[in-house]
């Protein structure tokens, strides 16, 4: 292979990493990218980069498995919804599917997405300047998924870390171990009391919900709160921050969008996951041998859909590198696609609506700081801003 193609060597790069070049070219090229098998796994795996063969992949769960989640991922999480597939892939995610339709969703906007960030907004607001980061886009989401769990708000902060410490495992194994055995002994107690007194939120439904007339096990129950509690939180807020910074960085469509979010807010968002989604890649294993784009793959080879690289294919998006608004509609990939489509896209679409709009109005004049290092969005399976320093007119009400 190339010598253009490499993965980042250390933890540091992992987050800091800038994969777009390498991506542009393979799709360029050779279209696959493989990477020869390391000492923890030997496997070559194969890298799939551009949009049409990655949508292929997704939808044909039979040839390219899903069951590679549970040998990486599962165990920081436990039985994962995300390892199965067919008939118990389907039983299993119809349980908690309901939660996250859009007219579901409807009455958390108004008793639990709102009133967080109209909440964490109340104390950024009078002070004129703030790192959005660190104030908001890390706080609102985990806030949001933990109210629709059950598990008090006041906890948000120690999930957030354990979110980010599970998954970011695969690269710090006991750390990840460590948050995986804290939050379950965190929710043991919460999952007993919701056995005896349910109280209607997503804790209650899963301990009580049954698949062919038997009760989830201990360990579903928990595979699904350890998956639930990390992906509704860590990808939310990266790809929150992501939309602020383009927003920041794009003056001129800051302001017609401020002036008329309504109208550009849902452009802003699909837009934003097009160009920088906050999870680029998505794991499946080869089931058979077979081939993409003309590259032998070999059965028992994991194959990495790259998200981020095929959302930028130039035979599907115009200017494809470029952050705008007015794009012709076009499905992306943010959210992946088939039967493992993401749970949680309406959510997240809730969240991203009602937090950018409470942010613009809130903090009327917003602009990036320019007396702070310049934001970067940077990570390779992880993206987003680690900080986002901000001045704007000081705002009091609502």
């Amino acid at each position: 292979m190339s010598g253009e193609y490499r993965q980042p060597a250390s933890e540091l790069e992992w987050t800091t990493f800038q994969p777009y070049g390498m991506w542009a070219y393979a799709r360029a090229t050779d279209q696959v990218i493989a990477f020869t098998g390391s000492a923890h796994d030997p496997r070559t795996s194969f890298h799939v980069t551009r949009y049409a063969d990655a949508e292929r992949v997704l939808r044909d769960w039979e040839t390219f498995s899903s069951s590679i989640n549970g040998e990486v991922i599962g165990q920081y999480m436990g039985d994962l919804i995300l390892a199965m597939s067919g008939k118990e892939h389907r039983q299993y995610r119809n349980l908690v599917a309901h939660a996250f339709r859009a007219s579901v969703l409807d009455r958390w906007d108004a008793t639990l997405v709102r009133p967080v960030i109209e909440t964490l907004l109340d104390a950024v607001a009078p002070l004129g300047r703030a790192d959005l980061v660190a104030t908001i886009t890390s706080q609102y989401p985990v806030q949001v998924i933990c109210g629709i769990v059950g598990i008090p708000l006041e906890d948000h902060a120690q999930f957030a870390r354990w979110a980010e410490e599970i998954n970011m495992g695969p690269l710090h194994h006991e750390r990840g171990m460590a948050a995986s055995r804290g939050m379950r002994a965190y929710l043991e107690p919460l999952v007993e009391a919701r056995r005896s007194r349910p109280t209607g939120d997503l804790l209650s439904e899963l301990v009580h919900a049954d698949v062919d007339g038997e009760r989830l096990t201990d360990e579903k129950i928990y595979g699904f709160l350890r998956l639930l509690l990390p992906a509704g939180a860590e990808t939310t807020f990266r790809v929150m921050g992501n939309a602020l910074y383009a927003l920041l960085t794009h003056p001129e469509d800051l302001a017609r969008v401020s002036a008329d979010p309504d109208r550009w807010l849902p452009e802003v968002i699909e837009e934003t996951l097009r160009w920088e989604t906050s999870v680029t890649m998505v794991s499946r294993v080869a089931a058979v041998d077979t081939a993409i784009g003309g590259c032998p793959i070999a059965a028992g080879s994991p194959v990495n859909v790259l998200t981020g690289s095929s959302d930028r294919d130039a035979d599907r998006f115009d200017d494809a590198d470029e952050w705008k608004l007015g794009r012709p509609t076009q499905h992306h990939l943010a959210f992946g696609t088939g039967p493992h489509q993401c749970l949680g896209m309406h959510l997240a679409r809730l969240e991203l609506r009602a937090g950018l709009d409470a942010i613009l109005r809130r903090l009327p004049n917003l602009r990036l700081d320019p007396d702070a290092p310049p934001p970067v969005i940077q990570g390779y399976a992880f993206r987003g801003p680690d900080a986002l320093e901000v001045i704007f007119d000081v705002s009091r009400t609502p």
